[in-house]
């Protein structure tokens, strides 16, 4: 277990000088990591196979310069929480199976409430990510919206059950449509609200749509970073709408929600307290390793009436006032998820989450401004947080640079496709990019332009 700690330590220092993603030669990796065996190999002789296996196949997405997927590089505590999690091999269902756990995500839930301005008595769940937390959310609401319709959907299903209308943006996450299908929904009651030319929700179209269906069970999405271009909806405005029609809302705040935990951006999370659920990652604005989510609730009872199960093994003689975790996910057996976020916390504080924000966002305007002074750039998003797409001609010419870009190695964005046209999409999320790392960035995308 020593030589593999030092051997990922070794693997982060190089990321500043190494290419973000290297030349990927598939069949190599694959013959590297051979064939299954009759007998039993040692650990060390196991583990040092797929070091020289895999490192030529590793995306640098720990590094400076990876630009791709609004992930951030894990912080040095987090990581080393997960050194220790993995050592100490705890089950976090709950305090039968390791009280530390439980405790830990107590605490640590509590710290991510009051950071974010979550109502202090919402309930809370550690999941892998936003698709876990929307889904878990959506559950919650499910049950909330029919129990007030007089219906059972634990007890009785979906079948013959009151309508639930399921209010959108246009501009949703895809992971809000499938917890829509994960859930039995399907897609055919979403009802789809415009949005502004920023991409967050157009709050007088969800009015009218809202005003325009039949009243009854009504769960309403709203989101907080568009995946595009990190617009924010208008929460105080579409909570104050929604509440009138007695909707659910339930905020997916993947990475946009952590723009409540700084001064300077806490204005496009106005009105969060509002909701009744949220989302959001902490492997992405918050940088602990990847499968850090978080999931909460205002109604602490339809929450756990979704999620909570139990078995006579499961339970002792005398349960002790410690917060059962696995009531209020998915998973049964989870890996102790809350170790590395109290250690993201406790090692940024309150000051720090927020500089880093702010850092971020600092560093994406940066990125707009300097490929605007490129000829035949154009920038397509009102920069508000750490997205920014830009643009490089016609489709055809901004897929080029995108692959060229990837290629080349100096750093990484990913493409996508906003109104109708193609994007190079650069997120800035990590606590190591530097304006150095910016200026290295752009000088790269300048040259490789001018080649292309």
């Amino acid at each position: 277990m020593t030589w593999a700690a030092i051997e990922g330590a070794a693997f982060r220092q190089s990321l500043d000088e190494r290419p973000v993603q290297p030349p990927l030669d598939i069949e190599a990796v694959r013959k590297a990591l051979g064939d299954l065996e009759d007998g039993p190999t040692p650990a060390r002789e196991t583990l040092q196979q797929l070091v020289d296996a895999v490192t030529p196949a590793l995306t640098g997405t720990a590094g400076p310069r990876y630009f791709g997927f609004v992930t951030g590089s894990a912080l040095d505590a987090p990581t080393g929480a997960e050194i220790l999690v993995t050592g100490w091999d705890q089950l976090a269902y709950n305090h039968l199976s390791s009280p530390a756990a439980a405790i830990v995500e107590e605490v640590t839930g509590e710290w991510l409430k009051e950071l974010l301005g979550i109502p202090a008595d919402a309930s809370f769940g550690f999941v892998a990510g936003s698709q876990g937390g929307n889904t878990i959310g959506l559950a919650a609401a499910r049950h909330h919206v029919l129990a007030a319709a007089g219906w059972d959907v634990e007890r009785d299903g979906l079948f013959g059950a009151p309508r639930v209308r399921v209010v959108a943006s246009e501009e949703r996450h895809a992971t809000v449509d499938r917890s829509l299908r994960i859930l039995g929904f399907g897609m055919v009651p979403l009802e789809q609200v415009a949005a502004t030319a920023n991409g967050a929700i157009d709050v007088g179209s969800l009015e009218r749509v809202l005003a325009a269906g039949p009243q009854g069970p009504t769960i309403v999405f709203l989101q907080s970073g568009n995946v595009n271009t990190g617009a924010c909806d208008d929460l105080a405005a579409a909570c104050d709408i929604a509440h009138r029609f007695d909707a659910w809302i339930h905020v997916d705040g993947a990475f946009g929600l952590w723009a409540a935990a700084s001064p300077s951006t806490h204005h496009l999370c106005e009105g969060i307290e509002r909701a009744d659920s949220w989302a959001t990652d902490g492997h992405k604005w918050l940088n602990v390793p990847y499968e850090s989510g978080y999931v909460f609730c205002a109604h602490p009872d339809a929450h756990a009436a979704a999620m909570a199960y139990s078995a006579s093994y499961l339970v002792g003689p005398a349960a002790p006032a410690i917060r059962a975790p696995g009531d209020f996910v998915t998973e049964s057996s989870r890996r102790a998820r809350g170790f590395a976020t109290w250690a993201a916390l406790r090692e940024l504080g309150r000051d720090g989450v927020a500089e880093l924000v702010d850092r971020c966002c600092r560093l994406a305007r940066s990125f707009a401004d300097q490929l605007r002074e490129i000829d035949g750039v154009e920038i397509g998003n009102d920069v508000v947080l750490n997205q920014v797409l830009a643009r490089y001609g016609d489709d055809e010419r901004t897929d080029a640079v995108i692959t060229a870009v990837q290629r080349d190695g100096t750093c990484w964005m990913g493409g996508t496709t906003w109104r109708g046209r193609r994007y190079m999409r650069i997120s800035v999320s990590s606590w190591r990019t530097t304006p150095a790392d910016v200026d290295r960035s752009v000088a790269a995308i300048e040259r490789i332009v001018a080649g292309i």
